[in-house]
């Protein structure tokens, strides 16, 4: 079968090739799955560079979230059938024309959702749920995020929306404004404005912020910090300036304000079953009543790999980049 393997880590588009490699065979509890598409995510290039939190055995087949159709069922599978088309997030080896899953992740796809929202409906929009479940938020109440041109902010801001919760998003890009207005998403700040803090002030008025979602790190850490209100709370989520946060000590000893860690992957193996189920079962809701829209700006074949990973990290993208079989 065609994989995207790399021997190395480091940057995908250089150290990623197509390669025929042996079909897997699913083990007990896993079923193996032909994939029809699969998205690419930050969290997929950082694995490939060697700088995520997970770093697979070497040559490794890239990717973590897909659609496609069960092939075969492990031992003691008997909830999926041959034939049945799922979506799988949390897992290895995508990038190729069969890959592995756990049955117990493996969510059936109705078919109101598509294959193109479905290759990238469990990582970021589930992700965007637990940050949400995670936050000390509640309905009238206003959060921040930056990096807001994120799958997962995007999702998070229209989920928080459909809530009643207010969301300050910040983009870097005045142009990024009316991009997140098109699809519904209001209060988005463009940070390339000097005084774009009043900007801020002006949207919350005499309220607090009572939380805030970093995907930035370095000094916009520090600029969301000094926003925020008394015992805050401010989440790390991402780490795209490559720069360890910076938080003032101001902040924190005279604002009370609280900084903790998000990741998901840790989250999926400490979450109770039932809610994770519950959980999934609002996004599929969600999805279907058209109150998270998931964009995709290409779909590349796996052959053509080098080029879709590097699209995949244009600015202004707009949307998912996605690998076919």
């Amino acid at each position: 079968m065609r994989s995207a393997v790399h021997h190395v880590f480091g940057q995908p588009g250089d150290v990623l090739q197509v390669e025929d490699t042996a079909i897997p065979a699913p083990g007990p509890g896993e079923v193996r799955i032909n994939m029809r598409l699969s998205a690419i995510h930050n969290h997929d290039l950082l694995t490939v560079s060697g700088d995520y939190g997970y770093k697979p055995t070497l040559p490794a087949i890239g990717g973590s979230e897909g659609v496609g159709i069960v092939d075969a069922l492990g031992d003691g599978v008997s909830h999926l059938q041959i034939g049945q088309r799922v979506a799988v997030g949390g897992c290895h080896g995508t990038w190729a024309e069969y890959f592995i899953a756990n049955a117990a992740s493996a969510v059936p796809m109705p078919e109101a959702i598509d294959d193109r929202t479905a290759a990238q409906l469990i990582g970021m929009p589930l992700s965007a749920l637990h940050l949400l479940q995670a936050l000390p938020v509640s309905a009238g109440e206003w959060m921040i995020q930056n990096a807001a041109t994120g799958a997962v902010a995007k999702t998070l801001s229209l989920v928080a929306q459909y809530k009643g919760i207010n969301v300050i998003s910040l983009v870097r890009r005045q142009s990024a404004v009316a991009e997140l207005s098109a699809l519904g998403i209001r209060n988005v700040v463009a940070t390339e404005r000097a005084d774009w803090q009043k900007d801020v002030r002006a949207l919350v008025g005499e309220q607090a912020i009572v939380a805030g979602v970093d995907s930035v790190g370095g000094q916009a850490s520090a600029e969301m910090a000094r926003l925020l209100g008394r015992g805050a709370l401010l989440l790390s989520f991402g780490m795209m300036s490559g720069e360890a946060m910076v938080i003032p000590q101001s902040s924190l000893i005279f604002n009370g304000l609280q900084v903790k860690g998000f990741w998901l992957s840790q989250l999926l193996t400490t979450t109770p079953a039932a809610e994770m189920q519950a959980n999934v079962a609002e996004l599929l809701e969600l999805v279907i009543r058209g109150v998270i829209c998931l964009q995709v700006s290409g779909v590349y074949d796996l052959a053509d790999i080098q080029q879709a990973v590097r699209a995949s990290v244009k600015p202004g993208a707009g949307g998912k980049v996605l690998v076919s079989a």
